[in-house]
């Protein structure tokens, strides 16, 4: 299930409304890690945009230090073109930011209705949608229910989730509406005290009056900016979101009756490999979450536009399969396959679910990307789990048992403060299975119909590490995907200091025993660790 991004941003505001195997690091001394200064000022404008980009040293913000590696690695290298697979939902082919960089299949004439590359896809010009028109879906553990088999295992599991989360839906939803409200009703007030529709936080800081009515308008929109909202009409949008997201919550996901599958596919046969259809748009506009995260790797570098990916040169394979809801596992098995056969290097999966009836579909899919020498990387997942003790599907193991490829990069997510805040507080975490951490809050990036957003999610932190494995692959080709993951685990910053876990201050560990790795992904130590074994 993909997460929507925008109400991560939202949540903590709505909730104070209510109340009222390791390498010495090659560039970076450790020492100089755990002496660097807090950073004390506001992020400017353009940091908001590209922190994810920055340096730790040098702009006291916990980046990957991609620019620094463009400015003394990169520099005019090209490399080989690499594939990178989005296994999402629908990208905007078109959006002025990525319309350079979409894959094409070239062994395919586009429109002739055949499969001119006998690859069993007919016209699969820039990818293949296997969802077909579906959007809206049930969850996984719905979907248990609603087959009625009591037998299984997690039947009453899965029953007291479903009447555990329809309450707590419910009420967000109650309590959206009612914030929104009242934010509506504060902005007509100060709107009218003003005579003006958009006025300025200057403005509204600047009124006097006795009115308590008027002072109570004016504390709200107060708190309201503080939360972060440029202006209120943006706060309304997202507060607005919000409600429409916990609907959807109640009508389709947490729906026993709903059936949201139009492809004419059985998803528990595995025997009926082609379904679905070319088109791998998004169905409407708020279906954006494929293009954000195919922006964050690979949105045109320098081109005067919104954003710049982390990798510059690399070809985006669009393989839409998740829903509104939670992913079937055929869909994503075959869409890892045909990543793979398709000539994809990196394939990124900004999405996951906590139940699984053919997780085993999935764990083969990745075997054999791995044994294809393709690199898979996953979010670790946006609900503050440690995931040592709770399985996220996909992964590429049984229980924590072997893993069955080492292919297979599982990312939690940063926020733009260094310190003890550091972790983003819905970040999924484990000293285990999760195997580093990159930027992931407010990273800015592509939205469908040529516009930019900033949306937070290990959704977001997932694609920043593909980006980065996609530029060692262009650039060091021979090195093996299992070498490439290697790479950015060993080269990471490693993170001494203390950090708040799940948003939870009474929960405070050392970093390095929440993550494998004990780092912090940077591309300009990746590099330079990759051209140092290339060599070899």
């Amino acid at each position: 299930m993909r997460i929507k991004s925008s109400l991560l941003s939202i949540a903590f505001a709505i909730l104070l409304f209510a109340c009222g195997g390791t390498a010495d690091i090659l560039s970076t001394p450790v020492e100089n890690i755990d002496n660097t200064p807090l950073k004390v000022t506001d992020l400017t404008e353009l940091e908001k945009k590209t922190w994810g980009h920055l340096d730790l040293v040098s702009d006291t913000i916990p980046g990957m230090s991609v620019e620094k590696a463009y400015a003394e690695i990169i520099k005019g290298k090209k490399g080989v073109t690499t594939v990178v697979a989005v296994i999402d939902t629908g990208i905007d082919i078109d959006h002025e930011d990525l319309d350079g960089v979409i894959w094409t299949n070239k062994k395919e004439i586009a429109g002739n209705g055949k499969d001119d590359d006998k690859n069993g896809f007919v016209d699969d010009i820039h990818g293949w949608n296997f969802l077909g028109e579906s959007y809206d879906e049930q969850l996984e553990y719905v979907r248990l229910l609603a087959s009625g088999n009591t037998s299984h295992p997690r039947y009453a599991e899965a029953q007291a989730e479903l009447e555990r989360e329809t309450q707590k839906a419910l009420a967000s939803k109650n309590q959206y509406e009612s914030i929104l409200q009242q934010i509506k009703v504060s902005d007509a007030a100060i709107a009218k005290h003003l005579n003006k529709e958009n006025y300025t936080k200057t403005e509204v800081n600047a009124i006097t009056t006795e009115d308590q009515e008027l002072l109570k308008h004016k504390a709200v929109i107060q708190q309201t900016y503080g939360f972060g909202f440029d202006t209120i009409a943006e706060a309304k949008k997202e507060i607005k979101s919000g409600v429409e997201y916990f609907t959807e919550r109640l009508n389709f996901h947490f729906n026993k009756d709903f059936n949201g599958r139009k492809n004419g596919d059985d998803p528990d046969d595995f025997s009926k490999k082609v379904y679905g259809n070319n088109n791998v748009r998004p169905i409407k506009k708020s279906e954006s979450h494929g293009t954000h995260v195919a922006g964050i790797v690979a949105a045109e570098r320098n081109n005067g536009k919104g954003a710049n990916g982390v990798a510059n040169n690399v070809k985006i394979m669009c393989l839409r399969a998740v829903p509104n809801g939670d992913e079937y596992d055929k869909d994503i098995a075959l869409a890892i396959r045909y990543a793979v056969d398709n000539g994809a290097k990196v394939i990124n999966a900004s999405f996951g679910k906590y139940y699984s009836p053919h997780s085993e579909w999935v764990r083969d899919a990745i075997a054999y990307a791995g044994k294809k020498d393709v690199l898979i990387v996953k979010a670790a997942g946006n609900e503050s789990y440690n995931i040592d003790t709770k399985n996220v599907f996909p992964n590429d193991a049984i229980d924590n048992g072997p893993e069955v490829s080492d292919n297979f990069i599982t990312v939690g997510a940063l926020e733009p403060k260094y310190g003890s805040g550091m972790v983003a507080s819905y970040s999924n975490y484990g000293k285990s299975n999760v195997d580093v951490f990159a930027p992931g809050s407010a990273i800015y990036s592509t939205i469908p119909e040529n516009e930019y957003k900033s949306q937070p999610g290990t959704s977001m932190a997932s694609p920043a590490v593909a980006g980065v494995a996609a530029l060692i692959r262009s650039l060091y080709p021979d090195l093996t995907a299992a070498q490439v993951k290697q790479i950015i685990m060993d080269s990471g910053l490693p993170i001494k200091t203390k950090v708040v876990v799940g948003g939870d201050s009474s929960n405070i560990k050392p970093f390095e025993t929440i993550v494998k790795s004990g780092k912090i992904v940077n591309a300009y130590n990746a590099l330079i660790m990759a051209a140092k074994i290339s060599k070899k």
